[in-house]
């Protein structure tokens, strides 16, 4: 049985060097590299989580922007079903740094979008990343207490 969560990550550019930003995570005794993002904690928007996860993974504050897309995946090991919200984001204040409570994020940095490739193998395939950033964003919209 897969317990459902939802992840909220930040694609972020930086325009001068046409570099992604990315954290580097601690799993056990390995790592990993990812786009700043993690879980939404519970009555948090998804909106809200982006702005929080790359604040304290990566010490930015930001400015969200559209939903850039959703995958899903089905995490075995942990018995997770996360659905993946990625949203294009832009820095408005704040310096590069890890402030991660949890002490998960070993470092930050930006990353050329190949070396970024290689990182995270799935990553201009499956978030249709082109180096001329030409994707077309899907449209989000919190709507509030229903």
């Amino acid at each position: 049985m897969y317990k459902r969560v939802d992840v909220a990550c930040a694609l972020i550019f930086d325009q001068a060097s046409e570099k992604m930003l990315m954290v580097k995570n601690k799993k056990g005794d390995s790592y990993y590299w990812s786009l700043p993002g993690r879980a939404v904690e519970v009555g948090e928007t998804l909106e809200a989580a982006v702005i929080r996860e790359t604040k304290e993974e990566a010490g930015f504050e930001v400015e969200v922007g559209g939903l850039y897309s959703v995958r899903e995946a089905l995490f075995s090991e942990r018995g997770d079903h996360a659905l993946i919200f990625t949203f294009l984001a832009k820095i408005i204040a704040g310096e590069m740094q890890v402030s991660d409570p949890d002490e998960e994020i070993l470092e930050v940095k930006w990353i050329d979008i190949n070396t970024a490739n290689e990182f995270m193998p799935y990553l201009t395939d499956e978030l249709k990343i082109s180096p001329d950033r030409s994707h077309k964003m899907s449209p989000y919209y919190f709507h509030g207490e229903v």
